[in-house]
């Protein structure tokens, strides 16, 4: 398994998110997804928001809160109303997703418990790690780690005819 990084980190997301999906599925929701609750949380937290400003807060791309917000809709956690600019969409939290609070908010503070167990068990605790690993690849990127190898051919490089 060594040097299979990705397959690794999506296989430690899979049985993370697998898990709490689980969790709600056994709480009545099984339409409620775990990367729904930082979207809810922040639109409870300040109210309704662009679609961009839940990016910044959530801390994601626009595209992936875009996506996130468009899963809530459909399931009907969230409606959409047009912004000041035609381009912006505001996101409301439904009258559905508010009778849900009291679950989504348990399920949270169970997760919280649980992360900590975890941390509890590793040799820092996991948020630290991904942190620094954001760190280190703003720093200087992991393309950048990768072309510093040499294998990269640049457009300045002549490349042999056959």
């Amino acid at each position: 398994m060594e040097g299979a990084i990705g397959t690794r980190l999506r296989h430690v997301l899979e049985l993370l998110d697998g898990d709490v999906a689980k969790v709600y599925v056994d709480a009545g929701l099984p339409e409620y997804r775990p990367r729904f609750s930082p979207i809810v949380r922040t639109l409870v937290a300040e109210g309704p928001l662009s679609i961009r400003a839940l990016a910044a807060a959530v801390g994601v791309t626009h595209s992936a809160a875009s996506q996130t917000v468009a899963q809530l809709n459909r399931s009907g956690f969230v409606t959409l109303e047009p912004g000041e600019d035609a381009r912006q969409r505001i996101v409301h939290l439904t009258d559905k997703t508010r009778s849900l609070l009291p679950t989504i908010e348990a399920e949270w503070q169970a997760t919280t418990t649980a992360l900590a167990e975890l941390d509890a068990e590793l040799s820092a605790p996991l948020a630290q790690i991904l942190d620094e690993v954001v760190a280190a690849v703003e720093r200087r990127s992991f393309r950048l780690r990768i072309d510093s190898s040499g294998i990269v051919k640049h457009e300045t490089e002549s490349v042999p005819d056959p």
